[in-house]
């Protein structure tokens, strides 16, 4: 892939219309919709440099800079983001479910967490033009849980059988897996291969930067710095002026008319502590889901004859009144053998594999800080709250009731999971006057010609996959400062 390359030399001092740092899901998409709109250049600051598809696939890694690398972790949960031109559309396993109505109300419903500025609704026509951009695949009866107003740019994946029986004792609640990952083919992706290995593709068939946002990087309009850490904003009133840059030939600074903020969810809230702006609750809320593994040993039935890695969802622990008490629930129904196959002559397949993920409620002394003596982002994170480690229980416990329309042998809890690897809040959306950082419009309260983009600005945490929400948040903000 060719890119419009400069070096933070060649911009130092220069001024752009746009100022993009970080070039992830939020940025990336932000970018694709404010190129409709604006006339001067714009710029995307990354911090780690361009690895193609091939690169990623023979040395089977998505970037040359280690995550825990970038901040001090004292903890052993790890957090994962990838520090490269794309950022996680090059390692994301591309599920992509849309986030609940519920889940944007939650405060309002059940008493937890915090509400976000905006509705489902608002949000939905920009979940289709998300789903279009990526050429999603997915199964059209999800309407029933997730309205829609367009069709899936693709049909569905192949369920397996397993998912073919839950659909019919269940129509309202299981469904097919909706995907980044391609059914149909493209002019620039595969069809999905069902190895299970999707953090790197091997036929290149899930949405990345590469394959489906090369034109923004070529694009006349639009110069690309690598290999370039925006270390602090500088502002005046207001309004941010310029951004102060740590390159390869030494640091350097660069202005702007807006500048938009996705590097991710640690390290721009560290970008904002640096610069002293640590309005509201800045670096306060870190988060992710909580999860389980669980295997189910199945009686005279095979499993693993789906098309993708996994292939159903299930939302029958999803929501309801006991979201005052515990988390909502997902199951996921995996077309994969984390643990190994059945070891009995002819019982290889009677198995399925699930994970058991809930939402989790953002604690605000769960934070990311700096380092007063070198500047850097440090994770104070203390652990997961017990209103999501009940909602995993709830989810173990009704296990056996979800699973009635298949002949279950046995149930087996086989470990907590370490990491979704969504790393979420931090600098979340809200009111004014709520101690949130950004409103609805995804504009920096204090700061008005910043917009923060990206998982690092959601209010509260919802069981499913966040990149789809955080693509579609994107594009509207977009709309809203350009339209």
């Amino acid at each position: 892939m060719q890119i419009n390359r400069v070096s933070a030399s060649d911009i130092d001092k220069q001024h752009y219309e746009l100022v993009v740092i970080g070039s992830g899901f939020g940025s990336s998409f932000f970018l694709n919709e404010a190129l409709k709109h604006i006339q001067g250049r714009a710029l995307i600051i990354e911090w780690g440099d361009f690895h193609s598809w091939d690169w990623q696939i023979q040395n089977q890694q998505s970037s040359l800079i280690l995550p825990e690398s970038t901040y001090d972790n004292p903890g052993e949960k790890p957090w994962n983001t990838t520090i490269a031109l794309g950022g996680g559309m090059n390692c994301w396993f591309s599920q992509t479910p849309r986030l609940h109505p519920s889940d944007f109300a939650t405060r309002s419903l059940y008493g937890v967490a915090h509400d976000w500025p905006l509705s489902y609704d608002d949000l939905e026509p920009y979940y289709c033009q998300a789903e279009q951009i990526m050429s999603i695949a997915g199964d059209p009866d999800m309407a029933r849980v997730l309205p829609r107003s367009q069709p899936f740019p693709q049909p569905p994946h192949k369920g397996s059988t397993i998912d073919m029986l839950m659909k019919e004792a269940m129509p309202d609640h299981h469904f097919i897996m909706p995907t980044g990952r391609a059914r149909v083919a493209t002019g620039t992706r595969g069809v999905c291969c069902a190895n299970a290995t999707c953090n790197l593709c091997p036929v290149n068939a899930k949405f990345t930067a590469e394959n489906g946002f090369a034109d923004l990087f070529i694009h006349p309009q639009v110069d690309v710095c690598l290999k370039t850490e925006v270390r602090t904003l500088e502002y005046e009133g207001n309004s941010i002026k310029a951004a102060a840059l740590r390159g390869e030939e030494g640091e350097f600074r660069v202005y702007g008319d807006v500048f938009v903020l996705g590097a991710n969810a640690i390290q721009s809230p560290a970008i904002l502590l640096r610069s002293d702006l640590d309005h509201g609750d800045t670096g306060r809320g870190l988060h992710e889901q909580v999860g389980a593994n669980v295997e189910v040993f199945l009686d005279g039935l095979g499993n693993f004859d789906g098309s993708t890695i996994t292939t159903g969802l299930n939302y029958a622990l999803y929501d309801g009144e006991f979201r005052k008490d515990h988390s909502a629930c997902l199951v996921y129904f995996e077309n994969r053998w984390p643990y190994g196959l059945r070891p009995e002559p002819g019982r290889w397949n009677q198995l399925l594999p699930l994970m058991v993920v809930t939402e989790d409620l953002p604690n605000p002394d769960s934070r990311v800080l700096i380092d007063p003596a070198t500047g850097d982002a440090v994770i104070d994170y203390k652990g997961e709250s017990d209103y999501g480690l009940k909602g995993v229980q709830y989810g173990l416990d009704n296990l056996e009731k979800l699973l009635a329309p298949l002949p279950v042998e046995s149930i087996h809890y086989r470990e907590k999971r370490l990491t979704e690897s969504h790393v979420q809040g931090t600098l979340r959306m809200g009111q004014a006057d709520d101690g949130s950082v950004v409103d609805g419009r995804m504009l920096h309260h204090r700061m008005r010609n910043l917009v923060v983009v990206g998982t690092a600005t959601y209010p509260s945490c919802s069981p499913a996959n966040p990149s789809l929400t955080a693509a579609a948040l994107s594009i509207r903000a977009a709309n809203l400062l350009y339209g």
